[in-house]
């Protein structure tokens, strides 16, 4: 039976920032960091998905939270072949001429800006591993990325260029998780020992990931991203703003047990990120979970003041 963590994506945001989670004397980007990991074991970096991270910055997230605090980082968005504007690469990798797109994908950047893409972005996040804090890095593909013999090969590409980091992977292309597909998926990542990411999120879309409860390694990620039903909302806090009652998280609780039974750690994440949701929820899950005396939840590595 392996631990499970609770703890939040980002730690940041303007609408958390403006809730009062924080204490009023909580202001610095450092006291944040201090304050959260004072309150759970866990937190998902997003801001690594809009610009590679430097190695500075990893050095000081991991001085600033305790020995036991852990980072589940998200893969920068070239990566995952989502759209990714110039500015977000380094200066001396960016186009060095107006190409006249918006946005860039790896197909149009030269293969050694790829390659320094791939190896600073692993580089800079090192010093986590060797603090003995990273999870994984986690690759959220979009919805252009079905379940095919090429996007399985880019998948063990991932795996193989984030050594010595591993990796999770989450899907939000319906084909990989259809009742046809779903036991290839699943044994794909298990034969590679590659976290399946486990969803809750809201349903009767063409990304939908039905709620599937699945360990394909020794480390199990699960995320929630709400059930709004305005998911389609170009407007991320109405596609995220959405508070679980607590009968909806009651109903998770024998589901992350069972898989904290397979695996060494798991991993929840709430991703229902507008004002304290998530980490009212988290707190409500994190609650919930400790009720089962098989269940071994991690509390947070500093006591809260």
């Amino acid at each position: 039976m392996g631990e499970i963590l609770v703890g939040t994506a980002s730690w940041t945001d303007k609408t958390l920032l403006a809730s009062g989670w924080y204490p009023p004397d909580v202001t610095s980007a450092e006291e944040r960091l201090r304050f959260y990991a004072s309150r759970f074991p866990l937190v998902e970096v997003d801001a690594t998905y809009y610009a590679p991270p430097t190695e500075e910055t990893a050095r000081l997230w991991t001085e600033r939270t305790p020995p036991g605090f852990v980072f589940d980082v998200k893969a920068f968005s070239l990566l995952t072949g989502h759209p990714t504007r110039p500015a977000a690469l380094p200066k001396d990798l960016r186009p060095s001429t107006d190409t006249g797109k918006k946005n860039l994908y790896l197909q149009d950047l030269d293969p050694a800006v790829v390659e320094q893409v791939w190896e600073r972005f692993v580089s800079a996040l090192l010093p986590m591993r060797d603090a003995d804090k990273i999870g994984a890095v986690l690759f959220q593909f979009p919805r252009w990325f079905p379940i095919s013999r090429r996007n399985k090969q880019y998948i063990l590409e991932c795996k193989r260029r984030c050594e010595p980091l591993r990796i999770s992977v989450e899907f939000r292309n319906r084909t990989w998780m259809t009742e046809e597909n779903q036991a290839e998926t699943l044994d794909f990542l298990r034969s590679y020992a590659i976290p399946y990411v486990c969803l809750d999120m809201p349903q009767g879309y063409p990304c939908s990931i039905p709620p599937v409860v699945a360990a394909t390694s020794d480390l199990e990620i699960v995320r929630f991203h709400g059930r709004s039903d305005k998911w389609t909302s170009h407007d991320i806090h109405e596609r995220f703003g959405y508070l679980y009652s607590a009968e909806e998280l009651k109903d998770w609780v024998p589901k992350l047990c069972e898989l904290a039974g397979e695996t060494s750690s798991t991993h929840v994440l709430m991703n229902n990120c507008y004002r304290d949701y998530a980490q009212t929820n988290a707190r409500q899950l994190a609650g919930l979970l400790r009720t089962m005396p098989a269940c071994p939840v991690r509390p947070p590595p500093v006591a809260a003041e």
